[in-house]
């Protein structure tokens, strides 16, 4: 079964549900979604504060693992998964991109990029080639390779943000409300990127509460209360 869904779909998720406990409370962030992405397509999940967005990000991620429900990535059940698991998949299969760029601020943009490859015993050399071939599909320019991360601008972290969770050529990217620290302008910059890497055939999965940042996806899911309550194709 599945490799069947491997065959039809990178991600399919059924009725997940996730529940937390506070204190003598039972709090259900999330009460039965279900949805299927195909490889190559660019997803925003939108929602208010609340609406338990950031619950199924974390999900998607390999960051948490559902209450009940399944949750399939590239044919694996991921909603079964110890640890361990999780930590592997989230480092060979999933780019993430934050709001915060996370980046190591007296470091270089390529020995950021490159650091994700260092736990796999890639050599440095390679290492910094495929950091540098992430930058430029990143659209990051060739000339600021070796500035320190704290000395570029917003737009310009955000590149190496998304440069470094290409690095690894993972199956899905997943970039969580990727615009909100920069000006409308830089933020059309980067979500334009996201749009050619799309192009390119790279998964996209968009986490935002601003419906002006999803309508740059092609597909729009919009959760509500714990539920999907639209699941629209856009024409751009």
């Amino acid at each position: 079964m599945a490799d069947d869904k491997a065959d039809d779909f990178m991600i399919e998720i059924k009725n997940i549900t996730k529940s937390y406990n506070t204190g003598e409370v039972e709090f259900q962030a999330l009460k039965g979604i279900s949805f299927t992405i195909k490889d190559g397509e660019f997803v925003a999940i939108m929602g208010p504060s609340g609406s338990g967005k950031s619950t199924l990000m974390n999900i998607l991620g390999a960051l948490d693992i559902p209450t009940t429900g399944e949750y399939f990535l590239d044919g694996k059940d991921v909603s079964a998964l110890s640890e361990d698991e999780l930590a592997k998949i989230r480092k060979v299969k999933i780019g993430f991109v934050f709001q915060s760029f996370n980046l190591l601020k007296r470091t270089s943009v390529v020995r950021n990029v490159a650091l994700p490859l260092l736990y796999t015993g890639m050599p440095k050399a390679q290492r910094l080639i495929k950091a540098k071939e992430a930058l430029v599909s990143s659209g990051f320019e060739e000339d600021h390779f070796y500035h320190l991360s704290n000395q570029l601008s917003g737009g310009q972290m955000q590149r190496v943000a998304i440069a470094r969770a290409l690095v690894n050529d993972p199956s899905l990217i997943l970039a969580d409300e990727p615009t909100g620290n920069l000006d409308t302008k830089t933020g059309e910059k980067v979500l334009e990127t996201f749009k050619k890497l799309n192009d390119k055939g790279h998964t996209i999965i968009l986490i935002t509460h601003e419906h002006d940042v999803a309508i740059h996806a092609n597909r729009v899911i919009t959760i509500r209360d714990g539920l999907v309550e639209r699941d629209e194709n856009i024409k751009l």
